[in-house]
């Protein structure tokens, strides 16, 4: 029995030599991390089962206590049995594939093993298929709780080796014969398939580690780009913005070229070749036009593939992908390289990776701008608007002004002409100065108060040399026309509106309080948020107000509402005293036309 443990260990290395020159293999790698499909079964099959049969050639011939034959076997004297790894190779197909893998394998390895003959032939045959479905089932099982371990295949194997030894004593004849031949063989069997399990499985892990580790590095790396990579990209495809992000896809990637095109033109062309593949030229090589038309990734392996035009392009190989909008092709990024083994397989997942988050955030861009141009739109319809009645009343009131006070008539005429200039020139502008709001909220205070003298009185508390900070226009007047029109309707005293406006701490504050009716709690959480169009005081204006504030600054302005029925309301607005303009996205990025 000892002698045996030299040959078994012999022929357990042949096996795991076998298994280390196939973990290289990139297609053998790829099954045994993702273990799908029915290709992935049966080259599984096939492997483990070569193994099987390898076993069978290379195992060790034994006549009861004695070693016969070491050499290649192609038959088994009647007398005689083998002692081989076969089990090894069943147990470990059937862990990794499932009981259907390890049915095949033993079938394979079964049916090879029972032609070579031999009195224990027909007993190792059915061993070896029970030995495929049972660790099949046993792999499955441990599955669902994780990554199977090597400990647990090497006693996989190992049991499995016993169950061949019990069905040899159990139905193999004569008797005696087979006691004695498990007493020679058993025990070096067994532990030396449990070993080999263990070394397979062990080298097994080591390629599932290895490709996690590749997996983590390689979305560490895409998304590493991808963030530096985002403002240049929100800002949609454009040369600066596309220059910029190909100068950081060259620094980060393994490529000798980076460029980025629309559907016409090259917007970025970095790196070699860069002498003829020119920023601002059309899209020349064939390559990127059937990409830009199929609208999927292609691979250049060969210069002619890239179809370069230029006699002396350094290009030799190329990862092409689509830029897609809406799944459709809007531009290309191309990482070129000039050696094409350089062009690995790493290196072709990066890039498909970049491609879908780089067209992820073009699709944001877009959906971004539109949302910029709808509340644009919006914003500059509601600046552009006035009450008619406001006109109708101003007119009124003019009119009869003109018989008894013409010279107040003709003040109330200049105020209303500055009131429609404020209001045609603040829907054109997206901020001002703040003496330029200010001149029209006199101006509306002006027509309103000739309406109605004594009803209310306007405080202005405003810190001096704040006139010239820029701010929206039509946050002031707005408030104060609310107070007017909704504070005081039924007040009976003499209303007060104050409009305060100071700095604090590189922030300028507006306050326009009121002493007025106030407003009710139920009203007071959705005022600012959403307008009620069926309602006589919607809050559109204070909608208005805060989408302005929340588009211009971002999180850096602040919009609050104060009030109590019956005690009136105070606005508070804060944002910026120094306002520096965001990254823009360019309105005429190539997927508008």
């Amino acid at each position: 029995m000892i002698h045996l443990l030299p040959l078994m260990l012999e022929r357990v290395g042949i096996l795991i030599i076998l298994a280390f020159v196939l973990s290289q293999f990139p297609i053998f790698r790829h099954i045994i991390y993702n273990r799908r499909g029915r290709f992935g079964s049966l080259l599984l099959i096939a492997v483990f089962g070569l193994f099987g049969v390898i076993s069978n050639y290379t195992g060790i011939e034994i006549h009861l206590s004695e070693v016969v034959s070491q050499s290649w076997l192609n038959q088994v004297d009647a007398d005689n049995a083998i002692a081989n790894t076969r089990i090894m190779g069943v147990s470990i197909g059937g862990l990794l594939g499932g009981p259907l893998v390890g049915l095949g394998v033993g079938l394979v390895a079964g049916l090879h093993r029972y032609p070579l003959g031999g009195f224990t032939a027909l007993e190792c045959a059915i061993s070896s298929v029970l030995a495929g479905v049972v660790a099949g089932l046993l792999g499955n099982w441990y599955r669902r709780r994780g990554v199977i371990p090597p400990w647990f295949a090497a006693l996989v194997g190992m049991a499995m080796q016993v169950v061949e030894m019990l069905l040899i004593l159990l139905f193999s004849k004569p008797y005696e014969d087979a006691v004695m031949l498990v007493q020679t063989i058993g025990l070096p069997m067994i532990v030396l398939n449990g070993f080999g399990t263990l070394l397979f499985m062990l080298i097994i892990r080591s390629i599932l580690k290895e490709q996690e580790r590749q997996s983590a590095t390689q979305t560490h790396l895409a998304f590493h780009i991808a963030d530096r990579t985002l403002p240049f990209f929100r800002q949609g495809l454009n040369p600066d913005s596309c220059r910029e992000a190909a100068h950081i896809l060259l620094r980060l990637t393994e490529a000798d070229a980076i460029s980025i095109t629309n559907r016409t033109h090259i917007l970025a062309h970095v790196g070699a070749a860069a002498d003829h593949h020119v920023a601002g030229q059309e899209v020349s090589t064939g390559l990127t036009r059937t990409v830009l038309e199929q609208g999927k990734l292609m691979l250049a392996r060969l210069p002619k593939d890239i179809r370069c035009s230029h006699r002396n392009c350094p290009l030799e190989a190329a990862v092409v992908l689509p830029l897609l909008v809406h799944g459709e092709a809007v531009g290309t990024l191309k990482l070129y390289f000039c050696q094409a083994n350089h062009l690995s397989k790493v290196e072709e997942e990066l890039a498909e990776g970049l491609g879908k988050l780089f067209s992820a955030q073009l699709e944001l861009a877009e959906a971004e701008q539109q949302s910029a141009l709808l509340k644009t739109a919006r914003i500059k319809a509601l600046q552009a608007q006035v009450h008619p009645h406001f006109l109708f009343n101003a007119i009124n009131t003019i009119s009869v002004l003109c018989r008894t006070d013409s010279e107040r008539a003709r003040r109330l005429l200049l105020e209303l002409g500055t009131f429609f200039r404020s209001n045609l020139q603040g829907a054109q502008q997206l901020l001002i100065p703040l003496y330029k709001e200010l001149e029209y909220v006199e101006a509306y205070l002006q027509l309103e108060q000739a309406r109605f003298p004594d009803k209310y009185t306007v405080e202005l508390d405003i810190e001096p040399g704040l006139e010239q900070v820029q701010v929206p226009p039509f946050i002031i007047q707005p408030l104060v026309e609310n107070a007017i029109r909704h504070g005081f309707r039924r007040l009976q005293t003499r209303g007060t509106i104050r409009v305060s406006i100071s700095s604090h701490t590189g922030e300028l504050e507006v306050i326009v309080a009121d002493n007025g009716a106030g407003i009710p709690a139920d009203r007071l959480a959705l005022l600012g948020h959403e307008a009620n169009l069926a309602s006589e005081g919607s809050g559109t204006a204070l909608c208005n107000i805060r989408e302005r504030l929340e588009g211009i600054y971002r999180h850096s302005a602040s919009f609050m509402i104060q009030s109590a029925e019956g005690e009136g309301t105070a606005i508070h607005i804060r944002l910026p005293l120094q306002y520096q303009e965001g990254s823009k996205v360019h309105a005429d990025s190539v997927y508008r036309g």
